[in-house]
């Protein structure tokens, strides 16, 4: 079941609420407890078998946490908490790496060794990816003292709450739990009225903008993975359309998964907060899958880079920070860690060489950044001139970069992803549609003679992609996003208006409830209702 379909709109989630807010009049214990039915409910509706895979691992996970708080402060028992924490590690790690890659590691076999491993097919469960990088970070905290208390009932309730079981946020139980402990139970008008704001932009951004251009720029993908040559503007519309679809896509169920939570009294932690607006690519990781991101760099980044650093010192070599790092320590203490914890990124995001690629890719790019961060200020005479030339360069130059990177995210394989690639610099030619091509008279010899073909490759409906492309990107980098808007109402954990905003952005970031905004947002969600029905799926579902 999808937050984008008639039985959740329309019978789960009132249902859900209903019983929560009933309940909530008895006791706040039933309530609470009410979430845990729905979303297990939740989790099995798609697949029942989800729930006898999911429910055992999360109970290995709970012994294991009550193990560590055994251990808590006490010395002793610190070499026996550390093998109880390396073995829920190993358990989790396992655990993923059955269910979500031993048909990627029989492909590796072949592919490496030439051997053909016979595997039944596995059933992979849903969100398989985001709980099981809670839990980690749930034992990781329990073993670090981070986490003092908890019953079987918060941890299910923090593990299995269903707004953000699909395709995150991952939170931490420290954030999650104390609002569960304060919340009232009862139904609040401004939580209803910020959730069913949230809700209606995030169905409308998925419905009614990402599954719109989907269907469009698919035949392109399509045509690459069958080997065809993909032309100049074909293969920019393949990136820069996919990169639309799946960013109004992820935004749309960040939105709704906001919303969700808020219904029930609880806010979510930021997931995605205009990421195309980036200057740089280490600021795109800070807006795109911010969770993801803060559970990389605590648990997986931060780690390797300070025992790597460690090892050095003890070794008397220089470290990484200011204007004496050395070429080494900026290898070592920064380049490694960071491309390991994107391929890290690459892998959990799928199991496929394209996932791969696309992770080290990354990793590349971050480098580069951190790179240019330690000489590029120095070319300048001070900051602002740097910043003034290098805000509009980063801006396009991590626009461009991000485009190309998704071609290797969704193509197929590594070879139609290469096709495509390929294209965008002009290797496979240069195609102008015919209705364009033809309007430009006396031209059209000479661009003939240069080689570039008259019309584009067959059934790309360019006069629908390229405006569905301004459409989409100029709302993805002008106009204020779902949380900037709210921000008076703390949509997620930590948003705050911003000050000193004027003009248009300043008066949409001063929302508050009134009739023209109740007709706004009547319409906006009944264009997502009504666009309802269709094939439609989160992209991110499946990680």
């Amino acid at each position: 079941m999808l937050f984008n379909s008639y039985e959740f709109i329309f019978v789960f989630l009132p249902l859900a609420l209903a019983v929560f807010f009933v309940l909530g009049t008895v006791s706040r214990r039933w309530a609470l407890s009410s979430i845990i039915v729905a979303s297990i409910a939740f989790y099995t509706w798609w697949r029942p078998l989800n729930l006898l895979i999911m429910v055992p691992a999360l109970l290995i996970n709970f012994a294991l946490a009550r193990a560590l708080l055994r251990f808590v402060g006490k010395k002793q028992k610190r070499r026996v908490s550390r093998a109880v924490l390396i073995g829920g590690i190993a358990f989790n790690v396992a655990f993923l790496g059955y269910f979500k890659y031993a048909n990627f590691a029989a492909t590796v076999a072949h592919d490496v060794f030439g051997r053909d491993l016979v595997l039944t097919e596995i059933v992979l469960p849903l969100g398989i990816s985001f709980i099981t990088f809670q839990m980690l970070a749930f034992l990781i905290d329990v073993h670090g003292g981070r986490i003092e208390s908890f019953t079987l009932r918060d941890f299910f309730l923090f593990a299995m709450f269903f707004p953000q079981l699909i395709a995150g946020p991952i939170v931490h139980y420290r954030e999650m739990m104390p609002q569960f402990h304060r919340a009232s139970c009862r139904s609040d008008k401004e939580d209803i009225s910020v959730g069913l704001t949230l809700f209606a932009f995030g169905l409308f951004k998925k419905v009614a903008l990402a599954d719109s251009i989907g269907p469009l720029i698919s035949p392109i993908y399509d045509q690459a993975a069958s080997g065809a040559s993909i032309s100049l503007l074909t293969s920019w519309m393949a990136a820069v359309g996919f990169t639309m679809q799946i960013y109004f896509d992820f935004s749309g169920y960040s939105d709704m998964a906001l919303g969700i939570a808020r219904f029930f009294g609880i806010r979510l932690p930021k997931n995605f907060y205009s990421p195309l607006r980036a200057s740089s690519i280490i600021d795109f990781w800070l807006r795109w899958h911010i969770t993801l991101t803060r559970f990389l760099t605590a648990y997986i980044y931060n780690p390797l880079a300070l025992w790597l650093t460690r090892r050095r010192l003890a070794k008397r070599k220089s470290v990484y920070g200011g204007r004496s790092t050395t070429l080494g320590a900026f290898l070592e203490l920064l380049m490694f860690p960071t491309v390991f914890t994107m391929l890290i990124s690459g892998v959990w995001h799928g199991a496929g060489y394209t996932f791969i690629v696309w992770g080290l890719l990354h990793g590349v790019y971050l480098t580069i950044n951190h790179g240019w961060r330690q000489v590029g200020p120095g070319l300048f005479k001070d900051k602002q001139s740097y910043a003034r030339v290098m805000e509009p360069v980063g801006l396009v130059l991590t626009f461009v970069g991000v485009a190309a990177s998704m071609i290797i995210f969704r193509a197929a394989t590594m070879g139609s992803a290469v096709n495509l690639l390929k294209g965008m610099i002009g290797v496979n030619g240069v195609a102008l549609p015919r209705a364009v091509f033809d309007r430009l008279g006396p031209l059209t010899g000479w661009l003939g003679e240069v080689g570039v073909a008259r019309g584009l490759e067959p059934g790309i409906e360019v006069n629908l992609i390229v405006p569905w492309i301004v459409l989409l990107t100029f709302i993805a980098l002008a106009l204020p996003n779902t949380l900037q808007i709210l921000a008076p109402h703390e949509p997620a954990l930590g948003v705050k208006p911003p000050s000193g905003m004027t003009g248009f952005r300043g008066r949409l970031m001063t929302w508050s409830a009134s009739p023209a905004w109740a007709i706004l947002l009547s319409l906006i969600a009944a264009v997502g209702v009504f666009q309802l029905g269709g094939q439609s799926e989160f992209l991110y579902w499946q990680f």
